[in-house]
């Protein structure tokens, strides 16, 4: 089986991106709407660039996966939609995924780090001589 050429992953891509940005654009619309917010041209634009992020991302796993194209179309369209909140599902699968494969809380490491990181600054702000 040949590899597809550069321009035919492009014209795929563009078509991934398309799809997941009417995902963005729908959401954006709902939002506006409900009341939940006003038209902005900024805010819309930024809806579609994260709806095209998402939607590649959500491509590549759907690929990577084996998934047919019908589904992945869908998830690619939902995934749009949802726009930022798929970012962070998919965040929170990855660091799940993370831990399960090094068995590390990764909540609990980042929890230490921080603490430990206080624990030094304090030290360092008692050490200082004060200047009365």
């Amino acid at each position: 089986m040949d590899k597809p050429d550069l321009l035919e992953n492009l014209y795929a891509y563009g078509w991934i991106i398309s799809w997941s940005s009417c995902g963005g654009i729908a959401s954006y619309i709902g939002k506006i709407k409900q009341g939940k917010c006003r038209f902005s041209i900024t805010e819309l634009a930024g809806e579609i660039f994260i709806s095209g992020f998402v939607g590649m991302l959500t491509y590549f796993f759907c690929h990577s996966a084996g998934i047919n194209e019908l589904l992945t179309s869908a998830f690619v369209g939902i995934s749009g939609h949802m726009g930022s909140r798929a970012i962070f599902l998919f965040e929170t699968l990855l660091s799940k995924k993370i831990e399960k494969m090094l068995s590390v809380d990764l909540d609990r490491e980042e929890a230490k780090a921080e603490d430990e990181v206080r624990a030094e600054v304090k030290k360092e702000t008692l050490s200082k001589p004060q200047l009365d």
